[in-house]
């Protein structure tokens, strides 16, 4: 068992009103795929750790965080932005998707798992240094790679973000650092509206236009992230794994299928092979339609397995 998936219960717990496309229900329509595929007989499956404060600092603002601890409601809600709201549950449901990811990362340095994908939520792309919002209330995958570099002595960290909305909190958190580069396709213009211009070792921002097809993403993909991350080599690779820009998600208006998953992911491995020693954490982002966010995951889950 190559691939490990890290969750806990309590990402099943957080709830933001009824109604709320960022359910508690992605997280169990991934696992039911994953068993109805028979996938999940070849999985290991681990309990995500609640992240400490000194992770979170890595990426984001000491005072954001002690705002969101002190904000922390008992009952009803607290307000991030108009569509991120905190129940009496969100912050240990965050805190354990900020500790899956470094519990992922730990698992990959120490060759325990070449491949580990967490499924999570809240998600975290959206979570900029110092405020939260699209979602979002710790950049998982940012603390991660930031992680990776602090504790590892990694040189040279990946963070490649398919999801339909631009990780803009990714973007803020480690765009101007030299040891992460950060690729971004997503679907232009949609929230949140703004992505800073490509800059070489960096940067590798590509915007889609609505009805964008599989031979769009692809040839973005192709032309711009794999030359990009080839040349920079990087020592391990963190995805964020939005499956939102699937043509049955209505979120948005890409229209990407299940195999473009599949490849993508499947070129990250022969980049992960090949710099890398295979390292590769996965996080959960967006997907919002049940039925295209199982059977997507588990084309991700399955590439990274080399099925």
């Amino acid at each position: 068992m190559n691939v490990a998936i890290i969750g806990h219960p309590d990402c099943l717990k957080h709830e933001m009103t009824d109604g709320h496309p960022e359910c508690p229900s992605r997280l169990s329509t991934i696992d039911d795929h994953l068993i109805s595929s028979g996938l999940a007989d070849f999985l290991e499956y681990i309990d995500a750790p609640l992240a400490k404060k000194k992770h979170l600092q890595l990426a984001h603002d000491k005072a954001y965080i002690e705002s969101i601890f002190k904000n922390a409601p008992k009952e009803g809600f607290y307000h991030v932005d108009p569509d991120t709201w905190m129940g009496k549950d969100t912050l240990n449901a965050a805190l354990r998707s900020a500790g899956a990811v470094i519990k992922a990362t730990d698992m990959v340095m120490s060759a325990s798992k070449r491949h580990v994908f967490c499924n999570i939520r809240p998600p975290g792309h959206h979570a900029e240094h110092d405020q939260g919002m699209g979602f979002c209330f710790f950049n998982n995958i940012a603390i991660g790679a930031l992680y990776a570099i602090k504790h590892y002595g990694i040189s040279r960290a990946a963070i490649v973000d398919f999801d339909v909305h631009h990780g803009n909190g990714s973007e803020d958190i480690v765009g101007n650092n030299p040891q992460v580069l950060y690729c971004s396709t997503y679907q232009h213009p949609l929230y949140p509206e703004h992505a800073e211009q490509s800059r070489t070792g960096e940067l590798v921002n590509v915007p889609l236009k609505a009805g964008a097809k599989s031979n769009d993403f692809r040839k973005a993909v192709t032309e711009y992230w794999l030359p990009e991350l080839d040349n920079f080599a990087p020592e391990i690779i963190f995805i964020s794994a939005g499956f939102d820009a699937h043509i049955e998600d209505d979120m948005a208006s890409l229209e990407l299928v299940d195999s473009d998953y599949a490849w993508v992911t499947t070129e990250l491995v022969k980049l992960a092979d090949k710099h890398a020693n295979g390292r590769i954490v996965s996080a959960l982002e967006g997907g919002y339609v049940m039925s295209a966010l199982g059977r997507s995951a588990v084309a991700h889950i399955k590439a990274l397995m080399r099925l």
